[in-house]
């Protein structure tokens, strides 16, 4: 048995969605307007025709809430019918209600308000005109409620503009909900494009980069093998055991250990490229790249602090998330080797890393940008390093952050998921 489908998210079935909830609150309101009217103040009206439009209205609203578990998306031209069937309903209600003499006439505005904020040009129209034709109507024919006109409820406030309040109120409530939402939708609309548009700028960077890494690592070849081939002739043209064939063939060994790390760079490129994540405790993996780390930054100090309290977290980790927390961990080595803390600790969802070192810490005016571009905190550095690391954490759902700590030196956070256990 397949599971009910969502709500869609897409924003004209958003907006139906909210057009259903205030279409809720306005008919439950006028239901408990018009009882308490028959009931309290003794309104003379046509009680079937009033309870049957109510009744079709509030159909018409499950209808939509049925409508909207459907996996189709919402038109235009289906929100338009709806605002008409909206205004049709008021229509016939205010007929049976005192017509334009109801206070809640202008109630109209509502529906006009919502077509203008989230219809095309043409359609927002024709909902106004709707309007304008169903208030018209009512202009000329209604059926009267003389306890409208005539009744007074305090002092000298008549029903009548104590309905115009109530309307102004429920008007205005049901507008700014409607608004609000609406433009809240779209900042979180604009909101996702932008990091959807730096994720696909970030992508483009890191696959310029690869791209001119693979370029470069396929030219070298070719000087490499022709420096081989020299180098073989110059050492059989070198006699006895001079000095100089001791150098060819140290040149010699020098040039075939490049081509082998070039080699080796497109087999592990191949082999990241194919590899699944693997599972390790965070405690573990976050070790053992300590450890890794300290065998080639022998003159650092450091203190590894964990997290004192259950279930140790898991992660899903690979070779490229390694060298990039080595980036972080050589940037925190190179700013000041003395007394780097590194401290792990986790929540109900991420895994997080501290890397805290001692040294100048990082200027404000390009804080922000390190790691989306080639900005780099170091004097000869060119900022991929940190490019890098933000796209590799960044692929597995994380984030880092620097911060100049208030005792001084550099604090880089690195968020990571944590990883399901149970997931399959």
């Amino acid at each position: 048995m397949h599971p009910a489908l969502p709500l869609p998210l897409s924003t004209p079935n958003r907006n139906l969605v909210r057009l259903t909830i205030v279409r809720g609150i306005t008919w439950t309101g006028f239901l408990a307007a018009i009882i308490f009217g028959i009931e309290v103040l003794g309104f003379q009206l046509r009680v079937l025709p009033v309870i049957s439009v109510i009744v079709a209205m509030g159909l018409v609203n499950v209808t939509t809430w049925w409508r909207l578990g459907r996996p189709r998306a919402v038109t235009d031209t289906e929100y338009l019918l709806h605002l008409l069937a909206d205004i049709a309903g008021l229509t016939l209600l205010f007929y049976y209600t005192g017509g334009s003499t109801n206070p809640f006439i202008t109630y109209y505005l509502v529906p006009v308000t919502i077509a203008a904020a989230t219809l095309p040009w043409l359609y927002a129209w024709i909902i106004a005109s709707a309007a304008m034709a169903g208030y018209t109507f009512l202009m000329l024919l209604y059926e009267p409620v003389p306890q409208l006109s005539h009744g007074v409820l305090v002092g000298s406030i008549s029903l009548h503009v104590l309905g115009m309040w109530l309307n102004f109120g429920l008007s205005a409530g049901l507008v700014t909900f409607f608004i609000y939402k609406m433009a809240h939708a779209l900042r979180r609309r604009d909101q996702t494009l932008s990091r959807t548009r730096e994720t696909a700028l970030r992508n483009e960077q890191v696959l310029a980069v690869a791209t001119q890494a693979a370029g470069t690592a396929h030219e070298l070849g070719t000087p490499l093998s022709t420096m081989a081939v020299l180098l073989k002739e110059m050492r059989r043209d070198a006699t006895g055991d001079s000095p100089l064939r001791e150098d060819i063939d140290l040149l010699r060994a020098q040039v075939d250990i490049c081509k082998s790390r070039l080699q080796h760079l497109v087999a592990n490129a191949d082999r990241r490229r194919l590899a699944e994540p693997e599972i390790k405790t965070a405690e573990t993996w976050l070790g053992e790249v300590i450890q890794r780390w300290l065998v080639l930054r022998p003159d650092v100090s450091h203190r590894f602090d964990i997290a004192e309290r259950r279930g140790m977290p898991c992660l899903a980790v690979d070779a490229t998330l390694d060298q990039a927390l080595m980036n972080l961990l050589n940037n925190a080595a190179d700013a000041n080797p003395e007394n780097i803390v590194i401290n792990l600790d986790w929540d109900a969802e991420l895994v997080i890393i501290d890397i805290r070192d001692h040294g100048p810490g990082v200027a404000m005016s390009i804080a922000d940008q390190l790691g989306d571009t080639f900005v780099s905190t170091k004097t000869k550095g060119m900022g991929i390093g940190l490019f890098l690391t933000h796209a590799t954490i960044n692929r597995f759902g994380g984030g880092v952050s620097l911060y100049n700590h208030e005792e001084g030196g550099t604090l880089t956070e690195v968020k990571l998921p944590r990883h399901d256990a149970n997931r399959s």
